[in-house]
Formats: structure tokens, sequence, C-alpha cells
């Protein structure tokens, strides 16, 4: 029980306040120091998420296919489309069309008939019994058929049953035309089946079961197509193809239908390269910019943060005014961004020692350079020198940027790398806020602190408990000797 200045007349609640408030200096502390490290975690996270960001623009800078500086169009659309990889070459090509690839294909040569002696349905039962054998280069695979098996029953179990085989087909049975189609996954000559139909015993043909299926008068059937594409390319013929897409001297040329001979001109085509490479670098300056501005911003230490108890204090203007000086200079000076820095402008402008000897092995070359040191390392491009580069010199432009080589990797792999280090650094030192497991340094400091405040708060919980306990032992020391003096006066006194 806390009792107040009864007896004394002091106002207890107030003194002991006071006395608190020096108590909690040490406490007042550490939740400003913990306040500026959530500040500063939020902060690398931020940092961290721009380069991640960054990184996912550099992956292009690695790859060949975005150097891709040629193009060609097929002058004969219907008969096949082109497309250039990165090992195109400029030059005119002659391509013609011998044969598209095709698959094999089965369907019922008249409308499939029921029991009742009209145009079938899916749901319809058979009505007769029997295997389906299905033929190809050897292998065969057997489909039972139930006499209570509906027709739609027929076309999964035909294509279940050749699904991890060749050919696997697909199956199935039209209501509209009241037929089947069977047609194999695959394309080429080894796509080639027959199907036999016989009775339950395997070996006696089945006409009627034939009939049920494909309507042809038989009790065998062979599928029609399963052909391999073939192309010839300035006069070269490419044969056996089991796709219609084949690439050659770096052109894909997609196969439609037979045609005559055309030609391909493959030109050098610089424009998609040198976007790329713009944005890339318009986006690394924006970055580079943001991350030299934390590095240098100025770091005010009378301005640490409020505490609830001074925010009360103040308007909500001044509030922010404060604060707006308290997060400043949060990454002042921080060695990972500082290195970052360092390292990133290293990754661009160290030579390229990995291309062979005499070709292109340093950004300046095609046009690309830093700006001062106090600049941060921001990229400057002559447009003119690099679309001129990547115009007469495709090849080597893409090898300076996407090498791996063990005497060294090119500009694209090494900023790729760079980066890559520094989101995992970054990472290392504050956490990620998607991450349901955090064990960065960051958030180990935070927790730490949480631990040391719950323990200050217990420790002062007990010295303004002993605090009172020492005011009510006096007010009541007091009330007693008011009491006995009271008592007394009244002894005295009391009876003249």
């Amino acid at each position: 029980m806390r009792v107040g200045g009864l007896a004394s007349g002091m106002d207890t609640e107030s003194i002991v306040k006071d006395m608190m408030k020096i108590q909690k200096l040490p406490l007042d502390k550490l939740m400003q120091e913990k306040t500026f490290t959530g500040w500063q975690q939020e902060a690398i996270r931020e940092t961290n998420l721009s380069m991640s960001s960054l990184r996912t623009s550099a992956s292009s800078l690695r790859l060949q296919s975005s150097f891709n500086a040629y193009s060609a169009v097929s002058p004969n659309p219907t008969s096949f489309t082109v497309a250039t990889t990165p090992t195109a070459m400029s030059g005119s090509y002659k391509v013609e069309v011998v044969r598209v690839a095709s698959a094999a294909k089965l369907t019922s040569t008249n409308a499939v008939q029921n029991s009742a002696g009209t145009a079938a349905k899916s749901t319809d039962q058979i009505g007769t019994a029997g295997k389906i054998t299905i033929a190809s280069e050897g292998r065969n695979i057997v489909v039972d058929v139930n006499s209570t098996d509906t027709f739609a029953d027929i076309a999964k179990n035909i294509q279940d049953q050749t699904a991890a085989s060749i050919p696997a087909l697909r199956a199935s049975f039209d209501n509209t035309t009241s037929r089947f189609f069977i047609a194999t996954k695959g394309m080429g000559s080894e796509q080639a089946f027959r199907m036999d139909f016989t009775a339950e015993d395997g070996t006696t043909a089945n006409a009627d079961l034939a009939n049920k299926i494909i309507n042809n008068g038989t009790a065998t059937a062979t599928a029609d197509g399963a052909t391999d594409g073939a192309i010839k390319f300035d006069g070269i013929e490419v044969n056996g193809l089991k796709t219609n897409q084949t690439t050659v001297n770096g052109l894909t040329i997609n196969l439609l239908q037979a045609g005559t001979v055309e030609t391909i001109n493959v030109q050098s085509n610089p424009e998609k390269p040198l976007a790329m490479i713009k944005e890339f670098v318009d986006k690394y300056n924006e970055t580079i910019d943001t991350l030299q501005k934390q590095i240098i911003e100025k770091r005010y230490p009378d301005f640490q943060p409020l505490s609830d108890e001074q925010k009360k204090e103040l308007t909500e203007t001044e509030i922010e005014l404060w604060e707006e000086k308290a997060r400043s200079g949060l990454l002042r000076n921080d060695p990972i961004m500082k290195s970052a820095l360092q390292d990133l402008r290293r990754a661009f402008m160290d030579t390229v020692s990995g291309v062979a000897d005499g070709n292109l092995n340093h950004l300046s070359q095609i046009g690309i350079n830093t700006g001062s040191y106090t600049e941060g390392g921001k990229l400057f491009i002559d447009e003119e020198k690099l679309k001129d580069a990547l115009t007469k010199k495709p090849e080597e432009v893409m090898a300076l940027f996407t090498t791996r080589d063990a005497a060294g990797d090119g500009v694209g792999a090494r900023v790729y790398d760079t980066l890559n280090s520094i989101v995992t650094k970054l990472s290392a030192k504050a956490g990620s806020s998607s991450s349901s497991v955090d064990n960065s340094t960051l958030s180990q400091k935070l927790k730490r602190m949480d631990t040391e405040i719950s323990r200050w708060q217990d420790r002062l919980s007990r010295v303004e408990d002993r605090y009172w306990k020492q005011f009510t032992a006096m007010e009541k020391a007091l009330s007693k000797m008011n009491s006995q003096s009271t008592w007394m006066q009244q002894s005295l006194f009391g009876g003249s």
C-alpha cells in the first residue's frame, strides 16, 4: 500500500517521479540506442532491396542472349520463320523447307455406331470385348477392352497405357463426329504405329472391335504421317528433324510447310543490346547516387531519438523536424557501403583478361567510363562509340561482358557476382523483413537490447517500490508521532 504525504504534507508522488527520472537515465539511453539501431536496420534493408533489384538487372549483362546484335526476317513466313541467336553471323543464306516433321495420326474412317445402331456418344458402352495391340518398331503395348467400357474409357486407357512409351499417344472420342482421334505426342518417323484388334485370347482377329474403334472394315489399321522434318541450308541437307525447329549457324528456323528456296539476310542490329546497357547504367547511377549520399550524410549526435515522454511535450511539426535530424547519417561511413562502391567501381573498370588477345578488354574501349572518384563510380556512356562497337564488333562486346574464364570473368559476370556478394553481406548484417528466421547481426543486437531493457524495467520497478516503502514508512512514523503529540497535549492540558 502506497501512502502519500498525508502526515508530512509533501508531494510524495512528484518526489518519487523526479527521483525515478535520474534512475531511468541509463534505460532511456538504452531505449534511444535501440531505436537508432532499428532505424539503421530499416535503412540497410531498403538499400539491400535496391541492390537486389540492381542485381536482377545486372543478370542480363552476363548472358550472351542479351547481346544478340543481329536480326533476320523470313522472306516467306508461311513456309518458315527465323530468329537469330547470339552466335549468328551477318550475311545472306539460302533456306528451303523440304519437309515438315509430323505426328502419326489415326482417325475413325466413319462415324462409330453404338449397339443400337446409331451414332455413338462418349458415354455409350462399346458392347464388345477384346484387345488392342499398339505396335511400333518391335514394341507392343496391349490395351484390354471390356464390353462395359465406354468409348471415353477406351480413349483414356489407350492414352494412359502408352504414356511412358514410344510412341506416347493422345486419344479422345469426339461426340460431334462420333469418331476416335488418336495421334502421337511426338513427331518424326519413329512415331509410326499400327493397331491390331483381336479377341480376348489375343490371337483371333476381332473385326467387330475394330469397327467400334476405327470403322474401316478390317482388324488392323496403320497410322498416317510420322515423318521427319528436313531443310536445306545453303545447299546443305539437314535431315531427321524430330521437331519443326532447328538451329543452324546461329539461326533458329521454325518449319511451317514445304516451300521454295528463300534468301535470308542477317544484319547487325545494335539497338537491343544498346538499350539494355543504357537502361542498366541509368539504374546503376541512380542506385550509386543514393548510396553515396547515405555514406557522406551528416550525423547530428545532439539529436537522439525522442522518448514517449519527450514527444508529449512537442508538437507534431517539432517531432518531425527533430527526427529528421536524428535519422540523418544512419549509414554514414558504413564499411559495407564504402566497400560496395569500391568493389563495383573495380568490377566495371578493371581490364578483362579472359578474352582473346587483341580483342576488346576494357569498357573505355566501347565508350563507357566512370566519372571522378567523388561521384562514387557513376558510369557515363559515349552512345555513338558504344553503338559503333556493337555494330562492328558485336562478338567482342559480348565477350567483354559475358566471358566466364579461369583467366578472368567478363564485366557483366563480375558486376553480378559483386552485387550478389553485397546483398549477402547486407542480409547478414540487417536480415530481411520477409524472412521468418532472422539471425542477422542487428537483429541479434536488438534482441540483446530487449533483454537488457526488460532487466532494467524490473530493476526500476523494484527501486520505485523501495522508494514508496520508505516514504510510506516515514508517513506512518510521522502519523504515529503526531498522534502521540496530540494525546500528550490532551493529557497535560486537556483538563485546564
